[in-house]
């Protein structure tokens, strides 16, 4: 039996939503579509109150379900995330909603069934090894302490190493400098957040130019970790702007 979370604004009971769920043993807790439902929930968050997947409700407004569909990507979701659409709302799905699979209002319950086992599944399969975050080429292995990207080990400082995994176990997810001090640093951290700026500048240094996008950088908010970039199509980061150290100013921070 598996937790479902469906995030829907219709007052429907969610075997109304998707009448499949009726007859099927899955624990269904039903919240509104909005992102504060996630941390009400407990979802992604490593609560004592997992959820396996995620169920959007699309039946009606689909540009609002889009749209909600992109945030929660945003989040850094550590499980599946799955759309409910009308036959005739299919037709708007496509890859930029980032969702791991869709359901149809008139599936039968074996289908629903299949689709949930496999996108549980494949969720499950990436996380194997708990020690290790993989992430395209970089491979970050907790135990060790070791990054390595395309089989290259990183020489990283510790802290360079924390703030890397960090970003790589949520990634999507946008933090500020001063949520990134507090992560990485400690409470105890008296330091300014320019040390953020001056370990990510040397970070991406260390990845190289081809891989110096990983670390995406969001102008007057702070840094994410941009999975796949080249791929997505993400631009390299840039900063200056932002209020990232200029290169002649970084040998003074320490961490």
């Amino acid at each position: 039996m598996s937790h479902l979370l469906l995030l829907t604004n219709s007052n429907e009971p969610s075997d109304h939503v998707l009448p499949a769920l009726g007859l099927l043993l899955h624990s269904v807790r039903v919240a509104p579509a909005e992102a504060g439902a996630l941390l009400a929930s407990g979802a992604g968050t490593g609560s004592s109150a997992p959820v396996d997947a995620i169920l959007v409700d699309a039946r009606t407004d689909l540009a609002a379900a889009r749209n909600f569909c992109r945030l929660l990507d945003t989040t850094g979701l550590d499980c599946p995330l799955l759309v409910i659409l009308t036959e005739g709302g299919v037709a708007a799905l496509t890859p930029d909603w980032q969702v791991d699979d869709f359901v149809l209002t008139s599936a039968g319950p074996a289908e629903v069934e299949a689709r949930l086992r496999l996108a549980v599944g494949s969720a499950e399969a990436g996380t194997d090894d708990p020690d290790e975050i993989r992430r395209g080429d970089l491979v970050i292995d907790e135990a060790t302490y070791i990054a390595r990207l395309r089989g290259r080990i990183l020489d990283l400082t510790f802290k360079e190493f924390e703030l890397l995994k960090f970003l790589a176990q949520h990634p999507g997810r946008v933090f500020t400098r001063a949520q990134l001090l507090q992560e990485v640093w400690g409470y105890d951290y008296f330091g300014g957040t320019r040390t953020i700026d001056v370990h990510v500048r040397r970070l991406r240094a260390k990845l190289g130019s081809e891989y110096e996008s990983l670390i995406g950088t969001v102008r007057n908010v702070g840094y994410r970790f941009v999975p796949d970039p080249v791929s997505k199509g993400q631009p390299p980061s840039t900063e200056g702007a932002d209020g990232a150290l200029p290169a002649a100013r970084t040998e003074a921070a320490t961490g």
